[in-house]
């Protein structure tokens, strides 16, 4: 029986996103079901995410944007819902090969949930929960541009 020796380096054993610079997700995505349009932007380090359209997020004209009335905060319950940043505090986790530890702030209810993001296919899937990612929900945008 004949055996070769493989050269193995550390490197070799961390995982393949490990291995990867953290591609850029800066630009406008809408979710594959049509009804949220976000805009990704780098920030602090990270990125964020701003609200450009949601179904839930306007009134039955389709183009007015309800106002944030469900805020904790009483003194932002007269913004509108435009343009809010909705996501934030994402950073790049090379181990897992995704962005973590952001918050996803949903202005129609005025919760806040954890928020991780993956880039998969050319896909941005979000993965939001409270508690355990096992019990969150996952929205799939597609990239409308850079």
């Amino acid at each position: 029986m004949l055996l070769v020796a493989l050269p193995i380096s550390p490197a070799t054993l961390l995982p393949v996103a490990a291995q990867t610079v953290a591609p850029t997700i800066a630009g406008i995505w809408q979710a594959e079901n049509g009804q949220m349009k976000i805009e990704m932007f780098e920030r602090d380090g990270g990125y964020a995410g701003r609200l450009l359209w949601g179904q839930r997020a306007v009134e039955a004209d389709g183009k007015t944007f309800k106002r944030d009335v469900h805020n904790p905060d009483p003194s932002l319950r007269t913004r509108s819902l435009q343009g809010i940043t909705i996501l934030q505090n994402l950073k790049w986790n090379a181990h897992a090969g995704r962005w973590e530890g952001g918050t996803l702030y949903d202005g129609t209810s005025g919760r806040r949930a954890s928020a991780r993001l993956t880039l998969a296919d050319g896909k941005l899937e979000m993965r939001a929960y409270m508690g355990s990612p096992m019990l969150g929900r996952t929205i799939r945008f597609n990239r409308v541009s850079n």
